[in-house]
């Protein structure tokens, strides 16, 4: 795990030291262990490293011997020992045990479709000077970051947008972005809150030519597959094996590790097949509130029994907002999502003891684990058309919709927004899954849009924020194909959500844990709109300062608090999305820095 940056100056002019140094220097949170920098002149290459595998020979960037291809990577590559003997076998000589290494070689011997080979979670940037072209991939499903931006004269490109911020782009906020961010509660890829910048997005790769234009272009595909029809026995069978070795390889690791252990059926199945899998117990971690509607830790502390884990667990406090702002800087762009505040906090309880983690994430996304497939599946009529049930599902995951986004927006602001830009943004994934039942049409949209626009977000920044590498076996490419051959009704059936994946794993985990109804990680703060988080979020929303007050209706958003807090209506997501907006803002646009000192300030004081 890694950050990346680069520069390819066009204008024959050498790239400022300064300028890499200050690229580097704002992500050097994703690699406390070392940093290096590649440079001919006009392209530029740096890297800063978390230290995983390889710890004394895995310093980036790597550069073949003859000078001509130098690459970096932020991630890791979980079949780098198979890749490495396959590459020994055919004559190439490895100085390293990196991965980054077998990644260079895998380049020069297997060509730009080396990528297809790998088994990981990676950002990878490749110059290659015999064709004078630069290479970015992204691995399949986006749970490592890549950004980019063009100008004029330059392209500039980063594992976080404040590096390429700090390359001298201007920021400018994106109205287009913004309109989707509110639709969906976060910003979807290729888009980013930034006018200009771009999510480079997952299974895709950008080529990039000396005075030629950048080519973006898909190099996996999850919809080139067909449904398969075979035995519950079969599927259970195969699930588990699958299940078993995407956990023994991520298991590979020259630190200490360990895993976020919640109790649900995900992580602790992840942890049941980590202790199978190693010697001595399971390092695992989680932290609980005094608030029993938001507690987990029961059900931690019993998977954590039942494996014989090595299990440390933090009561803390709940009131972690006055943290949000500096979670928003770290996340670069506006989420209306506020669970990554107690992510962060047990990624830091972790990185104490260990440097990887694993996770359960991506579960929900491939077997239908949401409460929401269920309740919109169960009201579905039966002769329902194609436009209807597209049109339906997207209000189903909207925060507002277009007639609320009518009253909120500012005139100014409505015409820069175009109104059937988040139908636009589902229907080719809708298009591209027409062939698959409905149910995985839609689990199609939410991994391609909230996993790596949300949820994979939340690990990766989160995670890096305390030198923390989360990494997910439930998204091992292998498991996504072989659940996207998987038809619905093993998937969601009698009202029971990830049906086959809980009678799967039961004998493993246990009856009480595989069935264990689903509590959301998150913190109370609708509660905290109604009373002592109240005067901090009208004065945040509603103040003079308040640079939401340039494109929404201050009425409407007053309306929004108002009944919040009398009780009236349930405004929690509206006034969460409206205060990330605002605290991004302030964050990365604002040039009053005394604005965002002062949103931090109400926070601390509330």
């Amino acid at each position: 795990m890694c950050g990346i940056s680069g520069y390819w100056s066009f204008n024959g002019r050498s790239v400022p030291t300064e300028r890499i140094a200050a690229m580097s220097r704002v992500q050097s949170h994703r690699g406390p262990d070392g940093d290096g920098v590649f440079s001919n002149g006009r392209v530029t290459l740096a890297n800063q490293r978390l230290a995983i595998i390889d710890v004394e020979n895995g310093d980036q960037p790597f550069v073949s011997d003859d000078g001509a291809v130098a690459l970096v990577q932020n991630g890791e590559i979980f079949n780098y020992i198979e890749l490495a003997k396959e590459l020994r076998a055919a004559g190439v000589r490895l100085k390293t045990g990196s991965d980054t290494e077998v990644l260079l070689h895998a380049y020069r011997h297997w060509g730009p479709d080396f990528v297809r080979r790998l088994n990981g979670m990676f950002a990878i940037a490749i110059w290659d000077n015999r064709d004078a072209t630069l290479r970015l991939y992204r691995d399949r499903i986006g749970v490592k970051p890549l950004f980019y931006t063009e100008t004029g004269d330059s392209f500039v490109f980063a594992s976080e947008i404040k590096s390429i911020l700090a390359a001298g782009i201007a920021p400018q906020l994106d109205p287009e972005a913004i309109d989707l961010f509110l639709t969906f509660n976060y910003v979807p890829p290729p888009h980013t809150a930034f006018k200009g910048i771009r999510h480079l997005p997952p299974g895709c790769m950008a080529e990039l030519k000396a005075g030629g234009p950048l080519q973006v272009k898909r190099w996996w595909s999850l919809t080139q597959r067909d449904m398969i029809d075979q035995s519950e026995a079969a599927w259970s069978g195969a699930f588990l094996d699958l299940f078993e070795d995407a956990v023994r390889l991520r298991l590979r690791s020259d630190v200490p590790f360990g895993a976020f252990l919640s109790g649900g059926v995900d992580s602790t199945s992840v942890v049941g097949f980590m202790a199978r899998n190693i010697d001595g117990p399971v390092r695992t971690f989680s932290i609980g509130f005094e608030d029993p509607r938001f507690d987990e830790t029961a059900s931690a502390k019993l998977a954590a029994s039942r494996f014989g884990t090595d299990h440390i667990a933090e009561i803390v406090d709940p009131d972690m907002v006055s943290a949000w702002p500096n979670v928003m800087w770290h996340l670069d762009q506006p989420h209306g999502d506020v669970s990554f505040m107690p992510t962060r906090r047990v990624s830091e309880l972790a990185s104490r003891h260990v440097k990887v983690v694993l996770t359960g994430d991506g579960g929900d996304e491939l077997f239908a684990g949401y409460d929401k497939y269920r309740n919109f599946f169960e009201s579905r009529p039966e002769h329902e058309s194609d436009a209807q049930f597209r049109s339906a599902y997207l209000a189903n995951i909207s925060l507002f919709d277009p007639a609320e986004k009518a009253r909120l927006y500012r005139p100014e602001f409505a015409r820069e927004v175009d109104p059937q830009a988040s139908a636009e943004l589902l229907r080719p994934h809708f298009d591209e899954s027409a062939h698959w039942d409905r149910l995985n049409q839609a689990l199609n949209v939410d991994m391609q849009l909230l996993l790596p626009g949300n949820n994979l977000v939340k690990p990766d920044r989160m995670g890096m924020a305390e030198g923390v590498e989360a990494r997910t076996p439930m998204l091992d490419y292998r498991m996504m194909e072989f659940a996207f051959t998987m038809p619905a009704q093993f998937k969601l059936r009698d009202g029971e959500t990830k049906y086959l994946f809980k009678k799967a794993v039961a004998p493993m985990i246990g009856e009480d844990l595989a069935y264990r109804k689903k509590q959301m990680f998150t913190v109370p703060i609708g509660e905290w709109f109604k009373d002592r988080l109240a005067p901090a979020a009208r004065a945040t929303l509603l103040g003079n300062d308040a640079i939401t007050r340039t494109m929404f209706d201050s009425a409407r958003m007053g309306a929004y608090l108002d009944a919040h807090v009398a009780g009236r209506e349930n405004r929690t997501r509206e006034i969460r999305a409206l205060m990330a907006i605002e605290l991004w803002a302030r964050a990365f646009l604002d040039t009053d820095t005394n604005a965002s000192d002062r949103a931090e300030s109400a926070l601390y004081a509330a």
